[in-house]
């Protein structure tokens, strides 16, 4: 028996993500982000969905990622966003790396050079998330003169553009401009792109050449109470291994942090921190069962959490319950759980997705 959670992934609901911010972005080419294997979802089912539903491309992070979906069969283009370590294997495996520095570009040249051959790179630029990508304009036209490499792609990235206050994003999208502009200028037209989830659903001057959403193609908005349409595509459970009894006073769980205010039945569930159900939703967080929410009581554990039931009926310890998803009228979503967590949506999705036993409908 597998331990843990049980995880579903509705593979309609993420096509029709992609179809909805296509629509959005007004039929430019979408570039699915599945890194971190695919925010928990699983990298080589949803990227091989994407695809079938006219993803332009995908994005990972590193080339480990990268080599699973290869050896999953999937040949379509991959970009990979971070790593500049493994060189080689961008050869070997038809990889586009993201280039960031002048350094990293002429290693990337170099062995262009080398295997007698060109290899297509995309450019970052720094526009104010202060992370990584070209930051002056000297080593990025260094960078443009290099031999065997073809810029076909130039692009950056959005520090806050889930914000509502869309000033400094704005900025951003006139600083990229500029530089894409000196680019064109020297006969260089790569596509452009720089639209994430939040930009590509409320920031039309973000949309050049193509968008690269992630977040929203698994069915969750950047933006809290506005779902802008999008399908959640992952659900949670967890099984209830025992029902119980716990009597007025009693203590409940590691620390003793919740004390029984009456008689109570508890259900015990078969999920812990150890399957990413974070320990920060103790006493906080709710779960459903029947149809009907039960607060979580004590403290997370490492394989197993306690949930109060006295009010359900009908409960048996062959039930399950939802953790994030819907049942009957009720909906944990991955905003509420992050919020009870001090944390964002990715992290629960990711959290809860990649140790856990997957099931594709």
């Amino acid at each position: 028996m597998h331990r843990g959670l049980s995880v579903s992934i509705d593979l309609e609901a993420a096509v029709h993500n992609l179809e909805l911010i296509g629509k959005k972005v007004r039929g430019l080419p979408v570039m699915a982000v599945v890194k971190a294997d695919a925010y928990g979802h699983g990298a080589v089912e949803l990227s091989k969905k994407f695809l079938q539903a006219g993803a332009h491309s995908l994005a990972v992070a590193f080339v480990s990622e990268a080599r699973v979906l290869r050896e999953a069969g999937i040949e379509a283009p991959v970009l990979v966003l971070f790593d500049g370590t493994d060189i080689p294997s961008f050869f070997d495996l038809s990889l586009t790396p993201v280039l960031h520095d002048l350094k990293t570009a002429k290693a990337f040249s170099k062995e262009a050079a080398r295997r007698g051959v060109k290899l297509d790179v995309h450019l970052k630029a720094d526009t104010g998330m202060g992370r990584m990508g070209f930051e002056d304009q000297s080593s990025l036209m260094e960078t443009l003169e290099l031999g065997n490499i073809n810029i076909t792609g130039f692009m950056s990235h959005f520090a806050d553009a889930d914000l509502e206050d869309k000033q400094f994003s704005l900025g951003q999208i006139e600083a990229f401009a500029l530089k894409r502009d000196i680019i064109n200028e020297m006969g260089i037209t790569p596509l452009c792109h720089m639209a994430n989830s939040a930009a590509s659903l409320s920031l039309p001057e973000a949309a050049f050449d193509a968008v690269r959403p992630g977040l929203a193609l698994y069915g969750v908005s950047p933006f809290e109470g506005n779902d802008y349409g999008l399908r959640p595509v992952m659900s949670v459970r967890a099984r209830i291994l025992k029902l119980r009894r716990v009597a007025r006073g009693q203590t409940i769980s590691y620390g003793r942090t919740y004390t029984a205010p009456r008689d109570m039945t508890a259900a015990v569930l078969a999920a812990g921190y150890a399957d990413g159900f974070s320990r920060a939703l103790s006493n906080r967080a709710d779960v459903l069962i029947r149809g009907k929410r039960a607060p979580i009581v004590g403290r997370v554990c490492m394989d197993l959490f306690v949930a109060d039931v006295t009010d359900i009926d009908g409960v048996s310890d062959t039930a399950h319950a939802v953790l994030l998803g819907s049942e009957g009228s009720e909906t944990v979503t991955a905003w509420e759980l992050a919020g009870h967590a001090g944390t964002i949506p990715y992290e629960i999705l990711i959290s809860m997705g990649r140790m856990s036993e997957r099931r594709y409908s």
